[in-house]
C-alpha cells in the first residue's frame, strides 16, 4: 500500500513539473546592457536604444511570437548602466544570468564591453547574443554559447577595403600606406587583417604601422611620425572618440595627406559631423552605414521606414541615428526570428534557430551569414568617400559599386 501511495504521489508530482514547464511565462525577459557614460557611450547608447525600439513594437503587437508555447509573449528588457567600464560590466553581466535568470543575454555594444561577456556567458552555458562586438578571437570551436548578429567579424569586416586599396590603389597611383590602430580587438582586428592583405598581395607598401591605447587623444606626434613617412594614403582605425581626436589633431596641424581613411566618419556621421565639423570630413574615405547602403530587406522594416520610427520614438532626443541605431534594431530582428524558430527557449535551441537564419535573412542591416563558430561573414561594409554637399557633407558609395567620381588626391 505504502509503495503504491508513493508511486502515485510521485506521478502526480511529475505530471505538476510536466505541466509547469509547458505554461507559457507571462513575459520574456532580455537581459543587457548599456554605457550611458565614458569611451563607448556614443556607440552604445544608439544600439541599445534601436533594441527598444524594436522591444516597443513588438509589446504594442502582444509581445513576440514565440514557437514553443505557440503563442506572443510580451517583452521586458532588464538592463544596466555599465559606464563603459569592463569590471562594472562583468559583474552585471553575471547578475543578469545567475540573479536576474534573464531569458535572453544581450551583449553592449563593441568588442572592448563585450569582451568580458564571452567567457560569463560559456561558462554559465548561456548564449550570448553579440550585437557589435567582432573580436574574431571571440568565436572559437569550444564556445557554441555565442553568435554575432549585426556586423562581420573584424577579420572580415575591412574586406572592401583591402580589396579596394589593392586592386584600384595602383591605378590610382597609390604606393605608400600609413597604418595607425588603437590595440583592442576590434580595431586591432582591422588592422590585422588589412596588413596581412596588403603583405599578401605586394601591390602597395606599408612605410608607417603603430598601435596605440584605445583612450589615446592626442594624435600630434603621431602625425608628425606619420607624415615624415610620405604615405600616399593614410588609414586610421579607432573608435568615434580615436577618429574625433584624429581629425581634429589633423587640422590644427595643418596636415595634408592625399587619401585619409578613417572608421567611424561614415559609420556615425552625424556624430563625428558635430564633433569635428564638416569641413574635416571632406573627403575622407570610410566604411559606409547600412543607412547609405540601402540592403535589400526581406525582414523587418526598411531604412525608410526605420529612420521614421526612429524620428518618432526619439524625437528632441539627444542619441545620434547612424550604424550603430540600426545595429540595435537588427539585433532584435535575430531574436524574433529565434523565438519564432527554436522548439524551445534552451539556449542551444536558440542558437540553432539564429544559425537557421544563416543565408537567408536580409535586413536593414545586410545578408545574415554566419561561419561555424557563430561568427558573422555578412554584412562587410562598403567603401564611401564623404563629400561637400550645399554646405553640408555627404557619404557616397565608391566601392565595390560607385554612385560617385571618386576625388584623389584630395584637396
Amino acid at each position: 500500500m505504502i509503495r503504491t501511495l508513493l508511486s502515485v504521489a510521485l506521478l502526480a508530482l511529475l505530471s505538476v513539473g510536466r505541466a509547469d514547464a509547458a505554461s507559457p511565462p507571462a513575459e520574456l525577459k532580455i537581459g543587457t546592457l548599456y554605457a550611458s557614460s565614458g569611451r563607448y557611450a556614443s556607440i552604445s547608447m544608439p544600439v541599445h536604444y534601436g533594441l527598444k525600439l524594436w522591444v516597443e513594437q513588438m509589446n504594442a503587437q502582444g509581445g513576440a511570437y514565440v514557437k514553443a508555447f505557440n503563442k506572443r509573449i510580451p517583452l521586458k528588457i532588464v538592463a544596466y548602466d555599465d559606464q563603459s567600464n569592463t569590471g562594472t560590466a562583468a559583474t552585471l553581466y553575471n547578475q543578469l544570468i545567475t540573479q536576474d535568470k534573464v531569458d535572453l543575454l544581450v551583449a553592449d555594444s563593441g568588442s572592448v564591453l563585450t569582451s568580458v561577456a564571452v567567457p560569463i556567458a560559456r561558462d554559465l552555458k548561456m548564449l550570448l547574443i553579440d550585437q557589435t562586438g567582432t573580436g574574431a578571437n571571440f568565436f572559437t570551436p569550444d564556445n557554441p554559447y555565442i553568435v554575432l548578429c549585426d556586423i562581420a567579424a573584424a577579420n572580415f569586416w575591412p574586406t572592401r577595403l583591402h580589396e579596394f586599396l589593392n586592386t584600384e590603389g595602383p591605378k590610382l597611383g597609390i604606393k605608400r600606406v600609413a597604418l595607425l590602430y588603437a590595440t583592442n580587438n576590434f580595431t586591432g582586428g582591422l588592422a590585422a587583417a588589412v596588413h596581412k592583405a596588403l603583405v599578401d598581395a605586394k601591390a602597395l607598401d606599408i612605410v608607417f604601422e603603430e598601435g596605440v591605447a584605445t583612450e589615446t587623444s592626442n594624435y600630434a606626434m603621431l602625425l608628425a611620425k606619420m607624415r615624415a613617412a610620405k604615405p600616399d594614403v593614410v588609414i586610421e582605425f579607432g573608435y568615434a572618440p580615436n577618429d574625433i581626436a584624429f581629425l581634429r589633431n589633423v587640422m590644427e596641424g595643418g596636415h595634408k595627406f592625399k587619401a585619409l581613411f578613417t572608421t567611424y566618419s561614415g559609420l556615425e556621421l552625424d556624430l563625428l559631423q558635430k564633433n569635428v565639423g564638416a569641413k574635416g570630413l571632406e573627403y575622407n574615405l570610410t566604411f559606409v552605414s547600412a543607412d547609405r547602403a540601402r540592403y535589400e530587406v526581406n525582414f523587418g522594416m526598411n531604412i525608410d521606414q526605420f529612420k521614421a520610427a526612429w524620428a518618432k520614438a526619439y524625437a528632441g532626443g539627444h542619441v545620434e541615428f547612424g550604424y550603430n541605431s540600426i545595429a540595435g534594431y537588427n539585433t532584435g530582428l535575430v531574436i524574433e526570428k529565434a523565438l519564432a524558430g527554436a522548439p524551445s527557449l534552451d539556449q542551444l535551441e536558440l542558437r540553432k534557430a539564429i544559425f537557421a537564419q544563416s543565408g537567408k535573412l536580409k535586413t536593414i542591416a545586410g545578408s545574415f551569414e554566419l561561419d561555424a563558430n557563430g561568427g558573422q561573414i555578412g554584412m562587410i561594409p562598403p567603401i564611401g568617400q564623404i563629400v561637400p554637399a550645399k554646405g553640408d557633407v555627404d557619404l557616397k558609395p565608391i566601392f565595390p559599386v560607385a554612385t560617385a567620381k571618386l576625388v584623389y588626391p584630395r584637396p
